[in-house]
């Protein structure tokens, strides 16, 4: 089969590292290639290399036998190579429309804007995906997964030859999921070629014809996907075995902490959400996209407005009308997208880390002292091994993983009573999702009380000692994590839909 993208011993580096050190990667046409490697590796850097976002250091690309050399996005769009990043970069305030045709509207005359022809060929291009998104819904009002698959439906209306998909599925359910496979079979069969990121091993060897293993800005192995086990693939990315996914569960819930009584959000579909919350307990949420997971914890943090019901800590009626106030009640929350809600991205990594307990860092009680911030930055990256350069480094210019690693750094240092983390393993290597499911069951050990909201289930059965299901903004059941089932979790989340 021939060769569509070639990317010959490219190299980039930045201040303090050298995040590539000549990879070469080949896309055949018509085929899935799956890039993987822990955060870190250098997966992202090379694809922004490709796109244009970075200017590599040395090597060469040549696409369909022609040398390539895009000097920005939009010249990699016009000569057939687009890119669906992980963390959504869209115009949340305008339409579905808009942000297809974001940067090159067409026109009449060549003044006016021909907006129904945006319309019409927004419609055709999602009707052919079988997207059920209406083009002019304003992108704010859409949940992630549908946002995401707007973008991989623009990415398609450019009628590119090479796609890149950075961690898809990461906010998608397993309907959305196969939902979206289909369409990358569709892609196939018209002779693009896929490249696909993703930590999620099942979905690499369901879909991938080959994989490329990358570690610490190396090319590591290229391999046919038929050829490879997942024991293999964490070997190959990790550099040793890793035998069990899941720590030893040593925590032991005690009494209850937190009882919430009837939540309904003001806003939110949350409707009538009753549970109890223990002393040392990971509680987990599961449920279908939509299902109200995430607004539950955003209503207990205060980011939305609770209707009715009460929030009753330590036998005491909290409000928590805002995050501000949560944070004075011990709680902490970690949002399920970085970039919009979690990171700083132009702020280092010492000013994103103390950001929440800025308090704790003045003295004479006016002055912030830099020694202390950074003495407490140390310790915390220390804890969660964050890659990065110096803390001097732009926020930005992390890898996904080592972002999220830096935010649950910033959230332990407020010392909380309740954590709150929505996804927060999303986009995160096998590696590292071990070391943050260690951090939490120590937290757990410690006597703190975790609130966990995921949509992979082997995740909530693995972690988390019982598991509420959300369904249709309502709680559908609870199930003991030790005895129950994916099939019985699922049942429960179509029970309202």
């Amino acid at each position: 089969m021939e060769e569509l993208l070639e990317m010959r011993n490219i190299t980039k580096t930045f201040p303090g590292v050298k995040a590539l050190d000549g990879v070469s990667l080949t896309v055949r046409r018509g085929t899935v290639h799956a890039l993987m490697g822990e955060n870190g590796a250098g997966k992202s850097t090379l694809m922004k290399c490709l796109f244009g976002i970075y200017r590599k250091d040395s090597g060469e690309v040549f696409l369909d036998g022609e040398k390539a050399d895009f000097v920005s996005p939009r010249d990699a769009l016009d000569h057939g190579v687009a890119m669906v990043h992980q963390e959504l970069n869209q115009a949340l305030k305008r339409s579905v429309t808009d942000n297809v045709w974001l940067g090159r509207y067409p026109t009449r005359l060549g003044v006016f804007t021909d907006e129904k022809e945006m319309f019409r060929e927004t419609k055709k291009v999602l009707d052919e995906l079988n997207v059920n998104v209406d083009p002019r819904t304003v992108m704010g009002r859409l949940p992630v997964s549908a946002r995401q698959m707007v973008e991989i439906a623009k990415a398609v209306s450019y009628g590119a030859k090479v796609i890149v998909f950075d961690e898809p599925t990461s906010s998608l359910t397993g309907e959305e999921t196969e939902h979206l496979f289909r369409i990358i079979g569709m892609l196939k069969e018209k002779g693009c070629g896929i490249i696909y990121i993703s930590h999620k091993m099942e979905e690499i060897l369901r879909i991938s014809d080959d994989v490329t293993v990358m570690r610490d800005g190396r090319h590591v192995v290229t391999e046919p996907a038929k050829a490879l086990t997942m024991d293999k693939l964490i070997k190959y990315m990790v550099g040793r075995e890793l035998k069990e996914r899941f720590p030893e569960k040593t925590n032991v819930p005690g009494k209850v902490v937190l009882k919430v009584r009837g939540l309904s959000g003001e806003y939110s579909s949350v409707r009538d959400v009753s549970f109890d919350l223990r002393e040392g307990e990971i509680l987990g949420i599961a449920g279908l996209g939509g299902a109200g997971r995430t607004e539950v914890l955003e209503t207990l943090f205060g980011l939305a407005a609770k209707k009715s019901g009460e929030i009753i800590l330590n036998g005491r009626r909290i409000e928590n009308k805002n995050p501000r106030e949560a944070i004075k009640n011990g709680f902490a929350m970690i949002t399920e997208e970085r970039r919009a809600g979690g990171i700083f991205g132009i702020l280092d990594v010492t000013e994103n880390t103390s950001v929440s307990s800025l308090e704790r860092y003045r003295t004479a009680g006016v002055f912030l002292s830099s020694r202390r911030m950074r003495e407490a930055t140390r310790r915390m990256s220390d804890a969660m091994r964050v890659k990065a350069p110096s803390q001097k480094t732009k926020m930005r210019t992390l890898s996904g993983g080592n972002q999220q690693k830096v935010i649950l750094g910033r959230w332990l240092l407020t010392e909380p009573k309740i954590l709150l983390m929505d996804e927060p393993t999303r986009g995160i290597d096998v590696g590292a999702k071990y070391e943050i499911y260690k951090l939490i069951l120590s937290l757990a050990c410690e006597g703190r009380s975790v609130i966990m909201v995921s949509s992979e289930m082997p995740e909530l059965l693995g972690v988390c000692d019982r598991i509420l299901v959300m369904s249709g903004g309502r709680l559908a059941g609870e199930v003991d994590a030790a005895d129950a089932t994916q099939e019985k979790i699922m049942s429960l989340a179509a029970k309202y839909v």
